[in-house]
């Protein structure tokens, strides 16, 4: 897949994300499209708190043939459970040709550790897809703590 496709998909998903505000606060509104060939094949956004996150929400969509998948994500997926289960364990169960991550997520759970989940089942990952647009967008709603 060409850079500028790339960026086409990570768009979508930003667009997606901006649907999740001010429902999935304080979560970041996270966007995620799901590629098969051309066709984009589901959607999703993060929902309010202890619902779906956007992630999730699109891996529910997925009918019929689920191979060969391209996931767009807007914010690294998160590694672990709380209210809801860990979206980058979802996606390892899923025939996943490669995971397109805009940012990695600052958050002192996560921090590559979702990217470090996706690798170990042998899913390649493409980082930092539209990462300038992107930390515009999901800056203000970023965990960056260290306590």
């Amino acid at each position: 897949m060409d850079r500028s496709q790339m960026e086409m998909y990570m768009r979508t998903a930003q667009l997606e994300g901006r649907k999740a505000l001010p429902d999935c606060l304080p979560n970041p509104p996270v966007g995620c499209v799901i590629v098969r060939g051309e066709a984009i094949i589901a959607r999703g956004y993060t929902q309010a708190p202890g619902q779906p996150h956007a992630e999730a929400l699109a891996l529910s969509q997925l009918r019929g043939d689920e191979t060969d998948l391209h996931v767009f994500v807007t914010l690294e997926p998160c590694s672990f459970q709380g209210r809801t289960p860990s979206c980058a364990r979802a996606i390892t169960r899923y025939d996943v040709a490669t995971v397109y991550i805009g940012l990695i997520d600052p958050h002192p759970r996560n921090r590559g550790a979702g990217i470090d989940i996706l690798k170990a089942a042998n899913i390649p990952v493409v980082l930092d897809v539209l990462a300038e647009e992107l930390r515009e967008d999901l800056g203000p709603y970023l965990i960056h703590k260290t306590d």
